[in-house]
């Protein structure tokens, strides 16, 4: 069970580990930063994704207050736009807004990708519980000598492989809702050119973190893999 601890395969995660600890870093600088400079224009949050969801004829979504804080999000089963901080004017809070309203448009236009994120999460989710505990029985069948072992292996690396699917497919999905949300607030002049650059800093932030869990995921499986083949190797 030592191979659990192999240093090889440890090694493997430690870049993906150092980028995500500095995607969270950058995150959470960007939108304190910003998070205490109100608009010029001083509309809030919540008013500012109701303005650009009318703007794009997109009606019945419910925008709601969530206490977590950056648990922003947009929920395409009850059409419901979660933000942190809804009556806040602050840049951050307006960005990270008009980005989830870009979600809600995405959902509206039936943007590919979206639908594609949100038919792999039942598997990301059966994935994520399931494939390490599978992965670590098969470790100790496999060590005990047991064939039955090896083929758990695969079976918990199969299932891990949704959840790596589903980080990938996130990232157009948040870039593209991003997009939308830069032109939009810059369309309707909710903010100034130079809010605009701090909202763009932001976001920019928040898709590095999309974008280091999807190499954490990676990692995680190259990892399994490797982990995979040093036990097959020992049973030749």
């Amino acid at each position: 069970m030592l191979w659990l601890f192999d240093i090889r395969s440890l090694l493997i995660l430690i870049p993906a580990l150092l980028f995500a600890f500095y995607a969270q870093y950058k995150v959470r600088s960007a939108y304190a930063k910003y998070a205490r400079v109100a608009t010029r224009r001083g509309v809030t949050a919540a008013a500012a994704a109701e303005m650009l969801l009318e703007r794009a004829g997109v009606s019945g979504v419910k925008i709601e207050a969530v206490r977590r804080v950056l648990g922003d999000h947009y929920d395409p089963r009850t059409r419901t736009l979660r933000l942190s901080r809804p009556s806040s004017p602050a840049i951050a809070d307006v960005g990270v807004a008009a980005h989830e309203a870009g979600h809600a448009i995405q959902h509206a236009r039936g943007y590919a990708p979206l639908a594609l994120r949100s038919a792999v999460v039942p598997i990301a989710n059966f994935g994520s519980q399931l494939a390490f505990p599978i992965f670590i029985a098969g470790l100790f069948l496999a060590y005990m000598g047991s064939q039955f072992g090896l083929t758990l292996l695969y079976v918990g690396i199969a299932l891990f492989a949704g959840v790596v699917a589903f980080t990938i497919v996130t990232l157009p999905v948040e870039f593209d809702a991003s997009r939308r949300a830069v032109k939009a607030l810059s369309q309707t002049g909710l903010v100034t050119r130079e809010e605009l650059g701090a909202v763009k800093e932001v976001l920019y932030a928040a898709a590095l973190t999309y974008v280091a869990a999807a190499a954490m995921a990676i990692a995680q499986l190259l990892r399994l893999l490797l982990l995979a083949s040093m036990v097959s190797g020992r049973r030749r």
